[in-house]
């Protein structure tokens, strides 16, 4: 395909697009609502009022509201029906026919839910139909691809990633560009790009989100990445629990080929680039790069030591690029709009957007993306609609890796640095909230147990540590243990946090020192009384 080409698509699907668009949310939650017999529903009342010359029924990715779902969503008019169900559906089409059709539950499209977003991951999803090509391209995709690779030199694309200040959405928030760079120094080939779609923290689902709403951006994303670093293989890793997210990232791959934005000689040039799915079996340790690259291969999912980091031996020992899905989705918008536009957005040290799935014990549900350095307060209080019953007590951010924040702390600025230094992270975006009826010392039994489970046992601080500390958690859980018990928690949880291996075990005491710097009245009121001869202060550690 050449750019005359992917214009000719644009005007064709444009062409085509019917005046009015009922848009239908089917991503995985929606469809557990049973969206699909609503769409189903919808499109045999279009037929049945013969409005097909001027009505269609599309199915697309998230619209954002997950609480409200299933969500339908009439365009261009602006229309939002929440919590539709089947039978509901031959009213709103009556309604689009000018009948007096029965009340269906609507949403307001200027709620603070939707009002207070910004969208650039996420600019197509609920807008295009996910299992057709030619929608998204009418809407962009590939023209990214088109410029770097027509236009602008490897060099050039890896500048432009670096100047706008793009870091790493999986958790560390490496800067983007730096680790391009380095790949792309490498003299060694083949090299191989590869997109971790491995997301598994308890309560997140913004990559699985993206996967299934809008794939084409995710292999424009990769395309580029491959063209700036040199590599002509790329592999999308996604657990086996997203299914949806892999039949749709399978067919986008197969559109993509037969159209020739993925394959040999891309847009007329010499680049070459394939892109291979890679299912796993789920652990949440192949998270971690080196861990997910052993997977990929066919070996074990398990850590190795590093250096040698992945970009100089990585996958079957060759130069790798390892990014995670809203990285690489973040890609095709700074090279078509360029870096000083994403550089503008954000705080100084973070930069653009960040997708989060909002859930727990609050009002508004779904997904957002804000810029960076939004205020916590103005997600949850005012985005989220605070809590349905009583008052936040904490918001916990990063998963079983990051900490919980306190109510009297939501005024932070939501980036990388700002949330270190309250003792959580960034993380791939999971965000839970809790009232006041939530138990802190649970809560970090909770997130203990989940990284006791998946820790893959390779080292003993991170497999016998998380088991240690669990069992002292649920020792103060049923009001059993001592002070002393407590004084060891602390010591195992810097102990593990300092001589794991990886992520897993580094991260895994987060939640316990997050809820005892925050919270430590909690854990104090579940020991025992200890005689007075025999008490003693908690040292006083940096939590």
């Amino acid at each position: 395909m050449d750019r005359t080409e992917l214009q000719n698509v644009v005007g064709r699907e444009q062409g085509n697009r019917k005046p009015c668009r009922v848009l239908v949310c089917t991503g995985t939650g929606c469809q557990a609502a049973r969206s699909l017999e609503v769409k189903s529903r919808l499109e045999r009342a279009v037929e049945q009022r013969s409005l097909g010359e001027r009505v269609e029924v599309v199915g697309v990715g998230c619209l954002a509201f997950c609480g409200q779902g299933p969500l339908v969503e009439i365009s261009p008019d602006n229309l939002i029906f929440e919590r539709v169900a089947p039978e509901q559906a031959d009213s709103i089409v009556g309604q689009l026919a000018g009948e007096a059709a029965s009340p269906v539950q609507r949403g307001d499209p200027n709620h603070p839910f939707y009002a207070g977003q910004m969208r650039i991951v996420r600019e197509s999803s609920g807008r295009i139909d996910p299992e057709r090509i030619e929608d998204a391209i009418s809407l962009g995709a590939y023209q990214s691809l088109d410029r770097a690779v027509s236009e602008m030199s490897p060099t050039e694309v890896v500048q432009e990633i670096s100047r706008s200040g793009l870091r790493g959405r999986g958790g560390a928030g490496y800067p983007t560009g730096l680790k391009w760079g380095t790949v792309a120094k490498m003299s060694a080939a083949p090299k191989f790009v590869i997109c971790n779609g491995d997301e598994g923290d308890p309560g997140a689902f913004m990559d699985r989100s993206v996967m299934e709403d809008d794939p084409h951006r995710i292999l424009e994303g990769m395309a580029i990445a491959g063209y700036a670093v040199g590599a002509s293989q790329g592999f999308i890793y996604v657990r086996a629990e997203y299914p949806l997210a892999v039949a749709r990232l399978r067919k986008a791959i197969q559109q993509a080929s037969r159209l020739g934005v993925l394959g040999s000689g891309i847009f007329g040039s010499r680049f070459d680039f394939q892109i291979e799915i890679r299912i796993g079996a789920g652990a949440f340790v192949c998270g971690e790069e080196t861990a997910l690259i052993a997977s990929v291969e066919g070996k074990r999912g398990v850590p190795r030591v590093r250096p040698p980091y992945p970009a100089e031996s990585g996958l079957w020992g060759q130069p790798t690029l390892i990014n995670n899905v809203e990285t690489y989705a973040n890609v095709p918008a700074i090279v078509q709009r360029g870096a000083s536009w994403f550089a503008s957005i954000g705080t100084e040290r973070s930069k653009g957007t960040k997708v989060f799935s909002l859930t727990g014990k609050i009002r508004n549900s779904g997904l957002i993306e804000v810029p960076m350095g939004t205020t916590l307060r103005t997600i949850v209080d005012v985005m989220g609609g605070g809590v349905p019953n009583g008052t936040v007590k904490a918001v916990q951010t990063g998963g079983p890796s990051g900490g919980c924040i306190p109510a009297d702390k939501l005024d932070v600025a939501v980036d990388y640095d700002s949330l270190v230094q309250l003792g959580s992270i960034m993380g791939s975006g999971g965000m839970i909230v809790m009232d006041q009826e939530t138990n802190m010392v649970e809560v970090a039994r909770f997130f203990m147990e989940f990284c006791m489970d998946e820790s893959c046992g390779k080292c003993i601080p991170c497999r016998a540590g998380t088991v240690q500390m669990h069992g002292l958690l649920d020792r103060l859980a049923r009001k059993q243990a001592t002070r002393a018990d407590l004084d060891r928690l602390v010591q195992l949880c810097h102990m593990t946090q300092e001589t794991s291996l990886c992520g897993l075990g580094q991260t895994a005491p987060n939640p316990v020192l997050s809820t005892l710097r925050y919270f430590r009245n909690e854990y104090e009121a579940l020991l025992q009384p200890t005689p007075p001869r025999a008490q003693r202060s908690l040292p006083m550690v940096a939590y």
